[in-house]
């Protein structure tokens, strides 16, 4: 029955209710949430109106424990966690049977200032926006505009084109204020990656990372990049350790069941496999 209801329900519908939910779960305990991307974009930084698929919400990351407990009490399920959803372990997907998918971040990727001290920083300047009757908090205009590059670089197929486009469609006054705070939060390599200027920062340890992740390179070379861009030693170790490792998560997504011990093994062969093809075909293009 649950799944019936929520196919009847128009998308834009389903998001606004999806988007109240979230936040009377996060007001409910007391947590702080700004709500990120799709309609919480402030009207001047999008061409037209698009609502998107899920719901992206970044938390105070003091209060990411508490939400994740109460989603749980109100049915909410994990679909995929920190440690495996991307890259920079930034989001948690949950999982409801009417609303859909809630992205829950604990931190924006590219941002490089502590995370507490980063979501302090986009509180400041907060907008109140409403969804189907609640009011939720979003970014200011600035502050949204400078997640938007930032999340941009992450996407090698139209990232640039959209980086572009929403950096002509601000003024001067408001991209000075744009870049102020994209070196308040140290977001500086990524935001170049969006705006095409990467290689100026390839002193940086998070330039290799950047540099994969936007120009949709090899699984290669994204572990490596995600390694150099470690903080300490320990943790490059651990993420160097955990690229030998199956993503159960993404494996069962794909097979749409969970995965037996074969399956696992199997996988784990492809990607050795692949990851062998991958670092042979880099060396043989630099031979060349």
């Amino acid at each position: 029955m649950a799944e019936t209801m929520s196919q009847s329900i128009p998308t834009r519908v389903r998001l606004e209710m999806l988007r109240a939910a979230a936040q009377v779960i996060g007001d409910g305990i007391g947590v702080r949430m700004l709500h990120i991307k799709g309609d919480a974009v402030d009207p001047s930084l999008r061409e037209t109106r698009s609502s998107g698929t899920d719901v992206d919400v970044l938390v105070d990351p003091d209060g990411v424990g508490a939400l994740h407990r109460a989603l749980r009490r109100e049915g909410w399920r994990v679909y995929s966690t920190f440690q495996a959803g991307s890259p920079f372990g930034h989001a948690q997907t949950y999982f409801h049977d009417d609303w859909g998918h809630l992205d829950v971040h604990r931190r924006f990727p590219g941002i490089q200032i502590e995370d507490s001290a980063a979501f302090a920083t986009l509180w400041e300047t907060r907008s109140p926006r409403c969804s189907a009757g609640i009011t939720y908090q979003a970014p200011g205009v600035d502050a949204h505009a400078v997640l938007l590059m930032l999340n941009a670089a992450r996407d090698p197929r139209r990232g640039r084109a959209v980086a572009d486009d929403l950096w002509a469609r601000i003024g001067d006054e408001q991209r000075t204020r744009c870049l102020a705070l994209v070196a308040k939060l140290d977001a500086v390599v990524a935001f170049a990656a969006a705006a095409g200027q990467l290689d100026s920062y390839s002193h940086r340890r998070e330039y290799l990372l950047w540099r994969s992740v936007s120009s949709g390179g090899s699984r290669v070379g994204e572990w490596w990049g995600r390694i150099r861009a470690q903080r300490t030693i320990r943790d490059a170790i651990s993420v160097g350790m955990k690229a030998v490792l199956v993503n159960r998560e993404r494996l069962e997504h794909r097979l749409g069941r969970t995965p037996s011990a074969g399956d696992v093994v199997v996988e784990f062969f492809v990607r050795t496999g692949q990851g062998i093809s991958e670092a042979w075909r880099s060396v043989t293009r630099r031979r060349g």
